[in-house]
């Protein structure tokens, strides 16, 4: 386990503290629609960071192609019908540029800021000249109004318990998720990042806003500030 990352709960728990059960149990919501409209029909996604495949099944669903990446093979073992590719996001160099990239769950928050320059110039060295990076940020209440929780209409109930500074701009976020016959807790490290904040982090890695893709600014595209190779 990663220092500072923790999980509890039935089944396999990757090093971040994710349980592999829970993200498998978790519904799609309207992230495949966001990208549908957001990237040309029949696209070629990486995506960073797919998990069990929750929204992989669904955007090969809706027709494009996705290689998947992920550090966890207890993760990669739910993804089907998607090449997939076991690594840590920070390090991968495939050697190929695709259509599109995806930095999604929030992944951009991460605690070390090495890590997370380390994943945005993944991002920016794997997008093809005319493509686009989709990432998904926190909500701006993300950190604060806390314990607050949700009931899903799926049938759990999620609950963000707390969000203690632990140094450097950092935050140990605690949360839990209460099923009918089981429970999970996550413990993480975050970083908040406001609009400024975030537009500089892109800057760093040789990327620029195109367009925030939701009102409340949680899904971006960007693109290459200049082409590769100039």
């Amino acid at each position: 386990m990663r220092e500072g990352y923790e999980g509890t709960g039935p089944g396999a728990i990757t090093p971040d503290g994710c349980a592999v059960e829970l993200y498998a149990r978790l519904p799609v919501y309207d992230e495949p629609d966001i990208i549908a409209s957001a990237v040309p029909a029949g696209a070629h996604i990486l995506e960073l960071g797919c998990g069990v495949g929750r929204v992989t099944h669904a955007l090969l669903e809706r027709g494009f192609t996705v290689t998947a990446v992920d550090e966890s093979a207890e993760m990669l073992e739910r993804v089907r019908g998607a090449r997939t590719v076991r690594g840590a996001i920070e390090t991968l160099d495939l050697g190929e540029r695709f259509d599109v990239v995806m930095l999604g769950s929030f992944l951009v928050h991460a605690g070390d800021a090495e890590v997370r320059r380390g994943m945005l110039e993944v991002c920016r060295s794997h997008v093809a000249d005319g493509g686009c990076v989709l990432i998904q940020r926190e909500g701006e209440d993300y950190h604060t109004d806390l314990p607050r929780e949700r009931v899903d209409p799926s049938g759990f109930t999620v609950r963000m318990l707390s969000a203690e500074p632990v140094g450097d701009g950092v935050n140990s976020v605690r949360a839990e998720y209460e099923f009918p016959d089981a429970v999970w807790t996550q413990t993480f490290l975050a970083r908040p990042l406001g609009k400024e904040q975030f537009e500089e982090a892109l800057a760093e890695a040789g990327l620029v806003v195109d367009a925030y893709l939701t009102e409340d600014r949680v899904w971006v595209r960007a693109v290459p500030a200049v082409p590769a190779g100039t």
